[in-house]
């Protein structure tokens, strides 16, 4: 009979990182609520530098946790950060409420069991982790041989340790933080996100009277900033003790538990003014963006308005896409992390593949928090967006699915901006235009600077069979937002109203400035080739259909069609002179098309 052979146990040489947290029981007997919430939120900081520094997390045990890393210097540098990063967190803390980790290093054999690791490299860790100091770090003589000069850590020799259940006596060091060790945290603690800071933008070269206009802009920015849903910005009192001052930006944001500042000048010549904006990382010290406005000086109130207004926009998609990046490095990212990815992908573009990939992140982020508000609203939005594309056949049902979700939201949060405009635009397409328009300028009463509202009254009043007050609103949006992702479509809107007039002329200049700034959306092909065959130009009215026709081979006259979104006999005639011109371009009519109505 022959002989089972042994199974071979896996072996490897590794970093061990064994952490708890020193008098978890009393915190607990103290608060047991509170302390399981804080740690919670401890942990996805400390998640977040254990991917940083290329760790992974073996297993948690209450309280504590088993990593294991490749590098002892990376193990090192990680426990360190976390360290550092803990000591700012505690700071506004009571002292008995204060929660301390212990942290224990060794460089050792291992055994490896699936994902588990076993074995006396392990065990070592755990009873150096049982002699560190709370808030302190201890290794092992086999780790601290690797990392010695390596790593900004001063090295304090603890002798010969004699450690439960250890056969043989273990030499110790305990670990400290240098006067460099601050650099390894990079201030990765969990700050609010979208928690800014904007100091009072200096006025270069300007008397008293600009300064009072560069006051206004820093105020107003302060004011309009906190209006980003889920945004976090210091209050104009405490950013003016700043002004005039020369400010170390990481310094100011351990200070104040920000994440980013916003720093600007203002400098005129003449009639012409100009505002340089930055917007800085503080916990790197790196520019996350920055901008330059350049215009020209007619009523500075105005003008103060539209230079915040653009700011304003601007960075609400910056803010999203920097907090974005954050939380692609998340190894446990919870539902605002996902909100964040989700809300990065949407302003991106209005392609079908990039709203797809925004809905994804907002339904996981709501699998993980059902109540989650701002995934609630992003989700609506983006079926709203795919429903009214005209590039599927499933129009009512996406419209169907978002109206439900942002009622629901708006339930919630009744003061949500966003929410009502997306109801606003569900309800203009789907033959209530004046009920969505009343819905948008709820939306604008509550955020002033949220431009796409103005759009949609545009297309609402092209729909009430008004075409001609179309441009108005769009000229509205665009001056507030004149880079933005969908500015596109609201160009289109006006293109449209300017066909269903008969001004053929400016329709094609409009759908034309769409078109250049995004090439990606098939319906502007399609208008811009009815409108060039409208008007004779018929050479270039086939080029722009097969443009379409490569974005979205299916798209027909008949799906067009099937697509209306009101019933105004003004609005239903001119429609009429939009299919002329796609049969004339040669767009494909469609199965079952028949008599268009």
């Amino acid at each position: 009979m022959e002989q089972e052979q042994p199974v071979r146990v896996g072996r490897r040489l590794a970093a061990i990182v064994a952490a708890d947290v020193a008098g978890y029981s009393r915190l607990m007997g103290l608060d047991e609520v509170g302390t399981a919430r804080t740690l919670r939120e401890h942990r996805k900081v400390t998640d977040a530098l254990v991917a940083k520094h290329g760790g992974r997390l073996v297993k948690t045990t209450g309280d504590g946790v088993l990593l294991e890393f490749p590098s002892v210097v990376d193990a090192v540098e990680c426990a360190v950060a976390v360290q550092a990063v803990m000591a700012e967190r505690n700071q506004g803390a009571p002292e008995d409420r204060r929660m301390q980790f212990r942290i224990g290093i060794n460089l050792g054999d291992i055994l490896v069991e699936g994902d588990d690791i076993l074995g006396d490299g392990v065990n070592v860790a755990a009873r150096l982790e049982g002699i560190a100091e709370p808030g302190g770090i201890c290794v092992s003589s086999s780790a601290y041989e690797q990392v010695r000069g390596k790593v900004a850590v001063d090295f304090t020799d603890l002798g010969e340790q004699s450690l439960k259940n250890i056969s043989r006596p273990i030499r110790a060091y305990a670990a400290g933080l240098s006067a460099n060790a601050h650099q390894i945290a990079s201030l990765l603690s969990s700050v609010p996100r979208l928690s800014i800071v904007v100091l009072p933008f200096a006025n270069i070269g300007g008397g008293p009277e600009q300064d009072y206009f560069v006051d206004g802009v820093t105020e107003s920015l302060t004011t309009d900033l906190s209006r980003i849903s889920g945004a976090f910005v210091i209050a104009r009192n405490t950013a003016f003790t700043f002004k005039g001052k020369a400010v170390d930006v990481k310094k100011l944001g351990r200070e104040l538990d920000i994440r980013y500042v916003l720093e600007g000048s203002v400098q005129r010549g003449g009639n012409h003014l100009r505002v340089n904006v930055q917007l800085i990382d503080a916990g790197t010290g790196n520019q996350v963006w920055a901008e330059r406005f350049d215009k020209a000086v007619t009523d500075l109130f105005d003008l103060q308005d539209e230079i915040v207004s653009r700011i304003a926009n601007t960075l609400d998609a910056q803010l999203v896409s920097a907090e974005a990046r954050r939380a692609e490095g998340s190894l446990h990212p919870d539902a605002m992390d996902l909100y964040f990815q989700g809300r990065a992908w949407a302003n991106k573009g209005v392609t079908i593949e990039q709203t797809m990939q925004a809905r994804g992140f907002f339904e996981r982020a709501l699998k993980l928090d059902p109540e989650n508000l701002e995934a609630l609203v992003g989700i609506a939005l983006v079926d709203a967006t795919i429903g009214a594309t005209y590039t599927s056949d499933d129009r009512p049902a996406r419209f169907a699915a978002a109206e439900p979700a942002v009622i629901k939201a708006l339930s919630t949060a009744p003061q949500h901006a966003l929410a009502h405009a997306v109801l606003g635009m569900i309800q203009i397409v789907t033959y209530r235009a004046a009920q969505g328009i009343a819905e948008c300028e709820r939306a604008l009463a509550l955020d002033p600077n949220l431009a796409t509202a103005h759009a949609w009254i545009g297309l609402g009043k092209t729909y009430l069979g008004r075409p001609a007050e179309t441009e108005g609103h769009v000229r509205a949006a665009l001056r507030l937002s004149p880079r933005d992702t969908f500015a596109l479509r609201w160009m289109l809107f006006v293109g449209h109203a300017k066909l269903l007039l008969g001004a053929d002329e400016e329709a094609a200049m409009w759908l034309g400035r769409g078109i250049e700034t995004n090439r990606n959306y098939p319906l502007g092909h399609f208008l811009l080739a009815s409108t060039l065959a409208l008007l004779g130009k018929l050479d270039q009215a086939k080029a722009a259909v097969r443009g379409g026709l490569a974005l979205d081979p299916s798209f027909t006259i008949h799906r067009y069609n099937s697509h209306l979104s009101s019933n105004d006999p003004t609005y239903l005639a001119g429609r009429e002179r939009i299919y002329e011109g796609m049969r004339i371009a040669g767009v494909p009519e469609g199965s079952g098309l028949g008599t268009i109505a």
